[in-house]
């Protein structure tokens, strides 16, 4: 008990401290560029910008080491990112987002139900099907609408960790509690917890002709429409293939695919983005979104240069190290939460 009053102490001071500083800048990683033997074209500066603000992929083994040995900034700390994925519950006290999407942490965190309406949770072996009280009523309430649209069942991949902080494999962002992967394919009927855990994704671009297969379709849109048009989501990351489709085909009503970015990969999946909720004054926003659809210039230089994720086997992966807000030291080491955590089971529903 005193443990958990004296880690509860230390994150209050810390969050005192860092809510009076400025945001500390998200994490930024420069994207692969195709392989070209032309000569570059000069990038509009506002692309530059977006494509930076962006960025959530995993940093490569050198970058890492690299950031390594640079001064941290002011009221940060670099703490030992493996040591998030170890920890099987939430921590005590409210909820609260603390620093940026790419260098911050989750308290009070709370998990999604791993069924609902509309949706299943996939790949629970993971345990990164926690979030921010406000990712997980956004996703519940999403499941409903796709449910209500009968699309089909949403499948919800990882949210974040526990007490979020940087995943082992698969992203550099998803570490505050306000991020969420679901994929695109509408196909599957509602499955037991065991048979989700072994899933492919439908690959939904075809990279020679940059266009979207024939395997989609109007209800793959009609998803990512359904995500856009809620207020609480701030971005959503989808294949620059994926995005020209939706340009061509969404008519008049287009001012949703303000919020819908092309970034490499995201082939089988949208990654949601929320905006910082209410009552977490250390969360970092991302900066604001440029005016228009995004159809344009900016899209048409993703279109030149989109390449497919890089898969590196978890056994093979560096998780990235970010600095990250002081606060998130108690986070990760103080009290926790005793929960049960939803396993794959043999068979049946379990609720």
């Amino acid at each position: 008990m005193r443990r958990g009053l004296a880690g509860l102490a230390l994150m209050a001071v810390a969050l005192a401290g860092l809510a009076g500083t400025p945001a500390l800048a998200e994490t930024k990683h420069r994207p692969p560029a195709k392989p070209t033997h032309t000569a570059k074209a000069a990038k509009p500066a506002a692309t530059k910008a977006v494509k930076k603000a962006s960025q959530h992929k995993a940093k490569p083994a050198h970058a890492v080491r690299k950031s390594l040995g640079k001064p941290l900034p002011d009221g940060t700390v670099r703490l030992d990112p493996v040591a998030w994925g170890a920890v099987a519950s939430p921590s005590l006290g409210p909820a609260q987002v603390i620093g940026g999407y790419a260098s911050g942490c989750l308290a009070g965190g709370m998990a999604l139900a791993p069924e609902g309406a509309g949706y299943q949770v996939i790949r629970l072996s993971r345990v990164r099907n926690y979030g921010h009280p406000s990712l997980v009523a956004f996703l519940q309430d999403f499941g409903r609408r796709v449910e209500r649209q009968g699309l089909g069942t949403a499948l919800v991949g990882d949210m974040a960790q526990p007490r979020g902080g940087p995943l082992r494999y698969g992203h550099a962002s998803h570490q505050s509690g306000l991020d969420a992967d679901v994929w695109l394919r509408l196909d599957l009927p509602a499955m037991n917890r065991g048979a989700r855990e072994s899933l492919s994704e439908i690959k939904y671009v075809d990279y020679g002709a940059m266009t979207v297969t024939p395997s989609w379709s109007d209800r793959q849109a009609a998803l990512i429409r359904t995500a856009a048009t809620d207020p609480r989501v701030a971005r959503i990351f989808v294949n620059p293939a994926i995005k020209r489709e939706l340009c061509t085909t969404a008519g008049t009503d287009r001012d949703w695919l303000r919020k819908v970015r092309p970034w490499h990969g995201h082939d089988g999946h949208m990654h949601i983005r929320l905006s910082c909720p209410a009552g977490s004054p250390a969360c970092e926003e991302q900066a604001a979104l440029p005016d228009g659809d995004g159809c344009g210039e900016e899209l048409a230089s993703w279109l030149d240069r989109a390449v497919p994720a890089r898969e590196v086997p978890p056994s093979k992966a560096r998780p990235p190290s970010p600095a990250m807000p002081a606060a998130c030291a108690a986070v990760l080491r103080g009290a926790g939460t005793a929960v049960a955590q939803a396993g794959p089971a043999n068979g049946g529903f379990h609720p």
